[in-house]
């Protein structure tokens, strides 16, 4: 009896033993012993599943937004890329000066908000708001392949920022940068440093006029500035070439340090030539946004006596 299909009378309850048999005789994913098993559709639902994140992780993400604040700044975006703004805070005295930004937001149903002061505040995280703030989706960094590649021939500056980290000194750099036409910013891969609504109001437009580009591992990147034309010049406090009495190549690759660790010595001596800027000594050197200015206008002057 012990293979017999007989349960008893009709009824009648079955003993542990034959309930045991009963489970064993179940699919795998139904004998309800506290512990559900994968079925065949549980497989292809979670075959699915993944193949909905694959496409998902693949899809491309919308960008995300950026804080510009400043006049000069929002005005410059809109100039450069009036279709990448999202959205405009300004204060109603500002209204004048923002016309056409106005105009461009209502023509392409872009959101924008009269506010207070304490508003943009909040709003760009500064006080120096100067009455406006974009959202805007964030300017691109190009890589260095594309950016030679489409650089004229003929004389060109670049500036490499060596462990350069502060905002206020990169978005005064941008603006001398763009005032005596310098090719590109050029960021180490590792660097943190990228522009922000700070960077962006001190620059006064200049964010937008200067490529900002982010470099590769670095002997690969000497080696393609130099294909090139680039000449490497870094910048020292001690020990280097007066700065004026140099002949400064034309295509120049200028390489600016963080205060106080400036240059890395292994870029400083990758370098053709090591410059200081002279001076009286009453102080050991100059901010790096002081410097640089200082390389452009004698590269600008070199350039144009």
């Amino acid at each position: 009896m012990g293979d017999s299909p007989y349960r008893g009378p009709q009824g009648k309850p079955r003993d542990k033993r034959e309930r045991e048999r009963d489970r064993q005789a179940r699919p795998p994913g139904e004998r309800g012993d506290g512990v559900r098993r994968p079925t065949a559709r549980d497989h292809a639902v979670a075959e699915a599943d993944a193949d909905a994140l694959r496409a998902y992780s693949d899809a491309p993400r919308p960008p995300r937004e950026q804080r510009i604040h400043g006049l000069n700044a929002c005005l410059a975006l809109f100039a450069k890329r009036p279709a990448d703004l999202r959205k405009v805070w300004l204060l109603e005295s500002r209204i004048p000066a923002l016309k056409a930004v106005l105009a461009h937001c209502v023509a392409h149903r872009i959101g924008y908000t009269v506010v207070g002061d304490e508003d943009l505040h909040k709003l760009s995280g500064s006080a120096h708001h100067e009455g406006v703030v974009f959202g805007a989706v964030p300017a691109a960094e190009a890589n260095l392949s594309d950016w030679l590649r489409t650089l004229p021939p003929g004389p060109q500056l670049a500036i490499w920022l060596d462990g350069v980290g502060n905002p206020h000194n990169l978005g005064a750099i941008l603006r001398s940068a763009a005032h005596f036409g310098a090719a590109g910013l050029l960021l180490p891969k590792e660097s943190p440093l990228a522009l922000s609504g700070a960077a962006a109001r001190v620059a006064e437009g200049g964010a937008e006029q200067v490529p900002m580009v982010r470099l590769g591992r670095a002997d690969n990147s000497l080696a393609q500035l130099a294909s090139a034309g680039f000449v490497a010049v870094a910048t020292v406090v001690r020990g280097g070439q007066p700065l004026y009495g140099s002949a400064l190549p034309p295509r120049l690759l200028l390489m600016m340090g963080a205060e106080q660790a400036g240059v890395d010595p292994q870029l400083a001596q990758a370098s053709t030539l090591r410059l200081a800027i002279p001076g009286s000594g009453a102080v050991e050197s100059l901010n790096v946004a002081a410097a640089t200015a200082v390389f452009l206008g004698e590269w600008w002057r070199q350039r144009r006596a």
